[in-house]
């Protein structure tokens, strides 16, 4: 691939609290870039680039120490606070735009396959601009995740916004595709729905994810459920639709009920009930209280995106010269 030789890549890793693997995943992802870059699949500018996404143990020191052996390698980023897994890899592609012809995401866990991205390389080489890595199994996750993975692909499909099945955050985007991202400014980051609206030539590759080499996933099922919800309210307005139908379909049976009571009044064949009084308002009492709770959620978006606030700040950097 001769093409490829002279292409400077980056590969973004968000870390949150992994000090028990960061050194091994480090190691494997330098020996990986050398690899890389002796098969002239990209060229020796090639680099790394860890965000610290506000963890609490040593993990920035230890983002520290590898880039200080490998300074021409490895740079490090620190957030002031914990701003999220979505913030901390658009941090890293924000730091490396302008500076790399592609960038590859990939968690620091490495349970995406490294052996996909010399085929992502290969793919970009023959034209694709954004290439998103696609889970063939879900060997290294627990039967939980799995469950909750299907649900969330299903729930996302059903409401309408375009996502590929399996497809987490392992991907390479081109330089004209990180340009074409830098321009995306909203506050509730969903890369995952941004990928088609960013460039229509999307490749995929098909890899088996493995395990952890330790500890746990920080995604925990409140994140889950959160990200959920930024891609739901930023790219679906269905739950706004499925509101006026169901209200609309409350309408309609509440106004034959009427014309029945009505009825049954004029005929003299009204009897006292309780269930006739009490279902009825506990039923729209629940449908208010849904609906109230899914327009708070649209309004929170806004409120977010009105205030303008940044979506990550920048705290300490490992090599203040540019990439």
């Amino acid at each position: 691939m001769s093409s490829l030789k002279d292409l400077k890549l980056a590969i973004v890793c968000p870390c949150f609290n992994e000090e028990e693997l960061l050194a091994s995943s480090v190691y494997s992802l330098y020996e990986f870039l050398d690899i890389l870059i002796e098969k002239k699949m990209c060229s020796d500018g090639s680099f790394i680039v860890l965000v610290d996404d506000g963890s609490e143990d040593s993990t920035w020191d230890k983002i520290k120490l590898a880039a200080a052996k490998h300074p021409t390698k490895i740079r490090g980023i620190k957030l002031a606070f914990n701003s999220g897994h979505q913030n901390a890899i658009m941090a890293g592609m924000t730091y490396v735009a302008g500076y790399c012809d592609a960038v590859v995401t990939m968690d620091i866990d490495l349970q995406d396959d490294l052996n996909a991205i010399p085929v992502m390389l290969e793919k970009h080489a023959s034209g694709a601009e954004i290439i998103l890595g696609v889970k063939l199994s879900r060997t290294g996750d627990s039967i939980f995740k799995k469950a909750t993975a299907r649900i969330y692909y299903k729930l996302m499909q059903y409401m309408g916004v375009d996502l590929i099945p399996n497809h987490a955050d392992f991907r390479l985007l081109s330089r004209q595709a990180l340009n074409n991202l830098m321009q995306y400014q909203e506050k509730a980051l969903f890369l995952r729905g941004l990928q088609p609206l960013i460039h229509k030539n999307i490749a995929t590759v098909h890899y088996h994810i493995s395990n952890r080499m330790t500890g746990v996933s920080k995604y925990t099922f409140s994140k889950m459920l959160s990200l959920a919800a930024d891609g739901i309210t930023s790219f679906s307005i269905r739950p706004l639709r499925m509101i006026f139908y169901m209200g609309a379909g409350v309408f309609v049976i509440s106004s034959m009920l009427a014309i029945f009571s009505i009825i049954s009044y004029l005929q003299g064949n009204v009897l006292p009930g309780w269930a006739s009084i009490t279902v009825p308002i506990y039923v729209l009492g629940g449908i208010v209280m849904l609906s109230i709770g899914v327009l708070g959620e649209y309004i929170a978006r806004i409120f977010t995106e009105v205030k303008n606030r940044p979506r990550f700040i920048i705290d300490k950097l490992t090599d203040l010269d540019t990439p």
